[in-house]
């Protein structure tokens, strides 16, 4: 799992172009479909260095609670960027303190999209469930800069339009081995 979002500069170089409106090398990438970050993920992987691809629903969740059964790695301010810190702009990536796997901008910042679609939770206790094989949305996980703390927990989920792009959807890539 990367370590940050993806940022301008990493797109940029895979790209050819940025299609963010907060513009800045460090920020991460945003006004990016779903559709999009799997083109990217395509160009990435085709460098050779890995396979490269969304990480699923519970990766991600798994990954933002890095080994707790915590929805936050710590108080709200020093972890993310949110409706009441981030003078409502995105912010370069790895600013706030990183959760116990050294993740940072797990909750805030941007919006990030999974490979799955988005729907109900299964029934019953599940080991890394799988989301529904079709539906209309997919998934979005951790928050944005223009959300509310509330919103920004590992649990925190809600869905977008693959086609769907605006200037708090970002993404992080998973490197298979």
């Amino acid at each position: 799992m990367g370590k940050y979002p993806v940022t301008q500069a990493q797109w940029e170089a895979a790209m050819g172009n940025n299609p963010s409106h907060f513009k800045g090398p460090d920020r991460p990438v945003e006004c990016v479909s779903w559709n999009e970050a799997q083109e990217f993920l395509k160009k990435l992987s085709a460098k050779g260095e890995g396979r490269f691809r969304l990480p699923t629903e519970a990766e991600w969740e798994y990954a933002a609670r890095a080994g707790s059964r915590e929805d936050r790695c710590g108080p709200v301010e020093e972890i993310s960027w949110y409706d009441g810190n981030s003078d409502w702009q995105t912010h370069p990536v790895g600013q706030k303190l990183p959760n116990a796997w050294g993740l940072h901008d797990m909750l805030g910042n941007v919006w990030e999209w999974c490979q799955d679609w988005f729907g109900e939770y299964p029934k019953g206790p599940v080991t890394d469930p799988k989301g529904p094989n079709s539906g209309e949305y997919r998934e979005l996980r951790g928050g944005s800069w223009g959300g509310d703390p509330g919103v920004l927990r590992a649990s925190g989920r809600c869905g977008g339009g693959p086609g769907d792009g605006g200037n708090i959807l970002g993404f992080r890539c998973v490197r298979e081995a």
